[in-house]
């Protein structure tokens, strides 16, 4: 056949050649070693934690090599694409601070000289390959239609055909003839442009996983489809060009396309371009909670699939790329213990660490890692957190908590930048409840009360406290001034002291310190108490002392 003659048939308007592909998207100048890497998510949905897990793995790689990450939007599967996909894609990654060094950057925005970024906007290049692949007779028209191949799948079934597709005798367009093919044109049938796979059933190909390691595989047989009958490109075959002219030397993606290797590398082979190295990361799994096995994270069942869960929630972004780091690399959580102050996106990424098998995103986990990171940031970086947070999704607590910001602040400052900072906020959705008594009154529970005293013993530690409290004193010498009320109240000033001797003393200083607390604050645990006045003020703290004291 003249494969030349069909190219041109096929392609009567494409007039670009892979040659003058080579030339307008060059390798790139970068150092020995750089690795360059793709993140390329389809717009049909938002942006799962799987694919914040696996940019982030794309990220790491390029920065720890001095090398390049970009994003590519693949939006050939327009059937499943929804209107503003790319927008909720790139607001994921916003949240999170994770950023590429080129590719798409908004509604028809990019930056990079090996764009379009975007597969819908790349077709001419996809177009020229194809005309190559024909004129070299790797590639040729189908014009089976959907009922031929649906019989074609019946007929293999018969057979017990152990591998089932479009190939060898099943490939009924493999070998049509130029007049058969130019009548089925004149005729105005569509067609699909297929692969002529040169594998062989009893051929297996090898190939270097760099996480798994050597995989051996069948070789691929299959006359894949590569453009489709609209003209734009499958999967596969924008993969192949795409991460040619880019210049992607590693293609990490999900364990999910391990199966497709064989035949990327055949198109790879068959254009004439260098296989990338490929790296296929675990699924992000959880276990269930009912059968408590694990399973791989549900759009429809999970909420924390969706990266905006953890958005609406107020998860520090710190602290989702810190516990994600976790479960990259083995050795992140050696290397936080000895790097304390360092940024998370500094760490040495190998990809030699990762696991291969699925790894478990636990909840608790996460949100220990978050209480971590809150305890170590300043105050004033954690109220413009909440601010933030807030006024998109707490707008009347919003209000409250910024009408006087250094009143705010002060608050978030207790017992903070010291050695031991508490460890009680794990996510900005907790903060109006754990902030709340200094806005709202208190509905102190007499239930709570310690054990060891009484109402009668509650109301004259109240009238002690309501009558002697200097808020100017600083917290050594106020608690020394507490422990000087304990006798006249029946209570020991010193806990060791009471411990020794219990039944001389209704109780301890602690016990006459939780009353006052319980008072101030209506809860039973809270950051430093006396800090807690001084921010109250004088007046109002009498008032809340007054109040339960009458409820009691």
């Amino acid at each position: 056949m003249d494969n030349i003659k069909l190219a041109a048939l096929l392609f009567p308007d494409v007039t670009l050649t892979p040659e003058d592909l080579e030339a307008k998207y060059p390798p790139r100048a970068l150092p020995e070693g750089a690795r360059v890497t793709r993140f390329a998510p389809s717009p049909t949905g938002y942006l799962h934690i799987g694919g914040l897990f696996g940019a982030l793995t794309d990220v790491l790689v390029a920065r720890a090599s001095n090398g390049v990450s970009f994003l590519r939007i693949e939006d050939t599967d327009k059937k499943r694409e929804i209107e503003d996909g790319v927008s909720a894609i790139l607001k994921g990654f916003e949240a999170f601070g994770v950023e590429f060094t080129e590719g798409v950057t908004g509604f028809g925005t990019e930056t990079g000289d090996y764009g379009p970024y975007t597969q819908s906007q790349r077709v001419f290049i996809y177009h020229a390959v194809a005309k190559r692949l024909v004129e070299e007779g790797k590639a040729y028209p189908c014009f089976c239609t959907a009922e031929a191949l649906n019989a074609l799948r019946e007929r293999q079934e018969a057979d017990g055909a152990l591998i089932r597709g479009y190939f060898g005798k099943y490939a009924r367009c493999r070998d049509l003839s130029m007049e058969e093919i130019e009548a089925n044109l004149a005729a105005g049938k569509p067609w699909v442009l297929r692969f002529r796979s040169a594998g062989s059933e009893d051929k297996r190909i090898t190939f270097e996983d760099l996480i798994r390691g050597k995989i051996e595989m069948p070789e691929n047989i299959i006359d894949e489809v590569l453009l489709k009958s609209d003209g734009i490109p499958t999967y596969h075959f924008a993969h192949v060009c795409d991460d040619h002219f880019m210049r992607t030397t590693h293609v990490i993606r999900g364990e999910e396309w391990l199966s497709s290797v064989p035949k990327h590398i055949a198109m790879f082979k068959a254009c004439g371009y260098k296989v990338p190295k490929y790296v296929h990361t675990a699924q992000v799994m959880k276990l269930d909670d009912e059968t408590g096995d694990k399973r791989k994270l549900s759009k429809r069942k999970d909420p924390e699939a969706a990266v905006s869960y953890f958005v609406e929630k107020g998860f520090p972004k710190e602290a989702v790329i810190e516990y994600l780091l976790t479960l990259l690399n083995s050795n992140f959580e050696d290397w936080r213990r000895a790097n304390p102050g360092v940024e998370a996106m500094d760490f040495p990424f190998n990809l030699k660490k990762m696991g291969a098998s699925g790894c478990l995103f636990d909840l608790l986990k996460l949100t220990d890692v978050s209480k971590n990171v809150i305890s170590h940031m300043k105050a004033s970086d954690i109220y413009d957190c909440v601010a933030a947070w807030a006024k998109e999704y707490a707008p009347e607590f919003y209000a409250i908590f910024t009408a006087d910001p250094a009143f705010s602040t002060a608050i978030l400052n207790i017992d903070r930048e010291v050695p031991k900072p508490r460890k009680d906020i794990a996510k900005w959705d907790e903060v109006q409840n754990y902030l709340s008594y200094f806005f709202t009154e208190p509905e102190a529970d007499p239930a709570l009360l310690p054990e060891r005293v009484s109402p009668e013993d509650a109301k004259a530690i109240l009238a002690c406290c309501c009558a002697n409290y200097e808020p100017g004193e600083e917290k050594d010498a106020w608690f020394a001034r507490m422990k000087g009320w304990c006798p006249d109240l029946g209570f020991c000033p010193e806990v060791k002291e009471y411990k020794k001797n219990p039944a001389a003393y209704k109780g301890h200083v602690g016990d006459v310190s939780s009353v006052v607390r319980l008072a101030v604050t209506g809860r039973t645990n809270t950051p430093d108490l006396c800090t807690i006045m001084q921010l109250l003020g004088k007046e109002k703290v009498a008032e809340r002392l007054n109040r339960f004291a009458a409820k009691l």
